[in-house]
């Protein structure tokens, strides 16, 4: 009797461990291209202006590692951009989404291609309203990520 408690109660925690609450999964946007690294560098920092967002912070991770002396080191590269008044907007429907910001995109290479990835907003959330903005801006988001790969 004793084990059949434990057994039961082991699968329950697994259970409980394997459900994800509404609005916490954050799912990604990724798509590869054969376009030369900078090329896409430029044209991410086009798509993010065209989209009237402002890039807030470029960190180089891969030159940087390079110029310390790791001659070979593969491109590694995070954009954060941001646009204050859809930021405002999503805040006031949730303070929790200031988890979701700024916006980032991060590019590197891997195989011959290059990685361009971004994080979508959830859209499963138990508020209608921070849901129909999430789709509406990872449309944008995907869009910005397909600028940038179109060869």
């Amino acid at each position: 009797m004793f084990t059949r408690c434990i057994i039961l109660a082991s699968l329950l925690l697994i259970a409980s461990c394997a459900t994800q609450p509404p609005g916490e999964f954050v799912p990604y946007y990724q798509v590869e291209t054969h376009k030369p690294y900078d090329d896409v560098l430029a044209e991410l920092e086009v798509a993010i202006a065209e989209n009237n967002f402002r890039i807030t912070g470029h960190s180089r991770v891969g030159k940087v590692i390079r110029d310390r002396g790791t001659k070979d080191f593969p491109e590694y590269d995070t954009v954060q951009f941001c646009n204050l008044t859809e930021a405002k907007k999503i805040l006031l429907m949730s303070p929790h989404t200031i988890r979701y910001m700024p916006c980032n995109v991060v590019t590197y290479q891997f195989q011959g291609k290059t990685i361009i990835r971004t994080h979508l907003l959830p859209t499963d959330t138990d508020n209608k309203a921070l849901n129909e903005f999430s789709v509406k801006m990872n449309q944008v988001l995907k869009k910005i990520v397909d600028f940038a790969a179109e060869e």
